[in-house]
């Protein structure tokens, strides 16, 4: 598990030093691990989100422009 610190400077608001708090955890990635742990995922589960997050990532993306509408038809 990642260790989150933050220092208090002094005259910082508890508001402020819990924003900052809250970036780092965010930044580290504590929230997503938590949810991540909060329920058994089998391996065959965990193999297939896998998979799906790498296709996605690997999906070649169309650049070429195609309008919604033929103009012809207004």
């Amino acid at each position: 598990m990642v260790q989150v610190e933050v220092t208090v400077d002094s005259g910082e608001t508890f508001d402020r030093a819990l924003a900052r708090f809250k970036k780092l955890c965010g930044k580290a990635g504590v929230v997503t691990e938590i949810k991540k742990r909060s329920f058994y995922e089998k391996p065959s589960e965990k193999r297939r989100r896998i998979e799906l997050k790498r296709q996605r990532k690997v999906k070649p993306r169309t650049t070429e422009y195609r309008p919604r509408y033929d103009n012809n038809n207004r």
